[in-house]
């Protein structure tokens, strides 16, 4: 008796044990949410990574544009000699004198008919450009990380359907191999049933080779195996109406900004290449220093200077003219982008409709085949149904519940499409809570200008231009 009190006693200690570990140690069975999915993404995503490096380059483009308006100053120091008379191979009769100069020059431009300006503006948009495509790679990356989210669940879910439909045959099939010995059914029931067994570890394979492709794919778009994945949350707070999302899309999808900007800094390049006509006034400063053979000279030189063009064999209207078709083209490049985000808002919508039909749907499936299956077996017990029947009933079961499966995800799917398609599929606007990328700290470290409180001249044109085409947008 009192062997067994220890024995138990130490079992239960053991067990206790285990459990304080399981609850200290952060193992594998702490489940996943989608948000720990989507927070890994952004945080692993080597294409945000490429992008935040070219957005940088861009930065630099506007510090080159700025520095183009400020003066250039240049050092030079150089060594001369001079011979003579000098005979073969520099013999002693050659009268030499050795010098040494410096030069200190600065040039700056003092008139360039407003260019310098506006290449800081049209870099200033290139740089608000690749900021709304950056954003734009976010929505990819995240909507990516939703997708992969979602397979991995649904052919999880699938392996244990067909794990348990595998079961389930294997106990019809013991089923009818007894009734074939008691006589009270034929072999070729016996036959079928391990037709179906047979069919069923084969789609059970294809289950698993499917959970294994979206774990890589998982692994690729969060930059982890997924861990033990949690339920879905509930959808997303969306749009109330399509019209409403299609609002919601002309004012912050990212493709729509980064076009929008892209014209303003095309419009603004046709007026750099205008005012090339008018040339360059630049001022000059240079002062020399030498000394040769023990004389030194000093000369300080200013200069104003105007150089223009007169004459360059139509090079320069043919330039004008380049610039204004290539303003003209990303004009019509903007309106193409806003009828491909609203049909996109569009047939999201749309997808979302019909996937929240077909969930409904699956439900009433699954609830009418479980009842015809559960019918169907106890008619069998009685003698009234075959094998045949109850395998039937059951694959129609499976087939609804599979249905559903994909239904679900088709859904969530469908949700977070919408979100990205409105442009609201971002770090910020799904209230992961954790610190993006600045977009503006490396070019404030660089001194680069910042935002504008006041509209320039082109982005005024923009906003004229777009509210015509969509005069129902107010801001909210």
């Amino acid at each position: 008796m009192a062997r067994r009190f220890e024995r138990v006693r130490r079992m239960g200690l053991l067990a206790v044990l285990g459990l304080a570990l399981v609850l200290v140690m952060p193992g594998r069975g702490a489940a996943e949410s989608l948000a720990d999915v989507l927070v890994a993404a952004y945080r692993n995503s080597n294409l945000l990574e490429q992008n935040r490096a070219l957005l940088r380059a861009t930065d630099e483009d506007l510090v080159q544009a700025q520095a183009r308006l400020l003066p250039v100053v240049r050092f030079i120091v150089g060594a001369q000699a001079q011979f003579q008379n000098p005979p073969p191979m520099f013999g002693s009769g050659t009268t030499r004198s050795v010098g040494v100069s410096a030069t200190l020059s600065a040039t700056v431009p003092i008139i360039d008919f407003g260019r310098g300006q506006l290449g800081i503006q049209a870099a200033r948009e290139a740089v608000l450009g690749t900021r709304a495509a950056l954003v734009g790679i976010e929505q990819a990356v995240l909507l990516r990380a939703v997708q992969s989210y979602l397979n991995v669940r649904s052919t999880r879910d699938t392996v244990a359907l067909r794990r348990n439909n595998v079961e389930l045959i294997r106990q019809e099939l013991r089923a009818a191999r007894e009734r074939f010995e008691l006589g009270d059914s034929t072999r070729t029931d016996v036959a079928i049933a391990e037709a179906r067994l047979a069919a069923a570890q084969s789609a059970l394979s294809a289950a698993e080779g499917d959970f294994a492709v979206a774990r890589e794919d998982f692994n690729f778009a969060v930059g982890r195996y997924p861990n033990n994945l949690a339920a879905p949350p509930r959808l997303p707070r969306l749009p109330a109406s399509v019209e409403d999302a299609q609002a919601i899309a002309r004012r912050n999808h990212p493709s729509i900004r980064q076009a929008q900007h892209q014209v303003a800094a095309a419009d603004l390049q046709a007026q750099i290449t205008r005012a090339q006509r008018m040339g360059t006034v630049a001022g000059s400063l240079t002062a020399r220093g030498s000394a040769t053979g023990g004389t030194a000279r000093r000369d300080v030189t200013a200069g104003v200077d105007w150089s223009v063009d007169l004459y360059t064999g139509g090079q320069a209207p043919s330039a004008e003219r380049r610039a204004m078709a290539q303003h003209e083209a990303q004009r019509a490049a903007l309106h193409q982008t806003v009828a491909q985000v609203l049909q996109s808002v569009a047939a999201n919508w749309a997808q979302l409709a019909v996937a929240r039909a077909r969930l409904e749907a699956s439900d009433l499936q699954i609830a009418a085949a479980q009842s015809a299956y559960e019918a169907v077996r106890a008619e069998a017990e009685l003698g009234s149904r075959t094998t045949l029947d109850v395998l039937n009933a059951e694959q129609e079961l499976l087939d609804a519940q599979s249905g559903r499966i994909v239904a679900a995800a088709t859904v969530q799917l469908a949700a977070y499409a919408l979100l990205e398609a409105t442009g609201q599929l971002t770090v910020e606007g799904l209230n992961l809570g954790i610190p993006t990328y600045d977009v503006e700290a490396y070019s404030g470290q660089h001194q680069v200008i910042q935002r504008r409180e006041t509209p320039s001249e082109q982005g005024q044109r923009l906003d004229r231009i777009m509210s015509r085409q969509s005069p129902l947008i107010t801001d909210r």
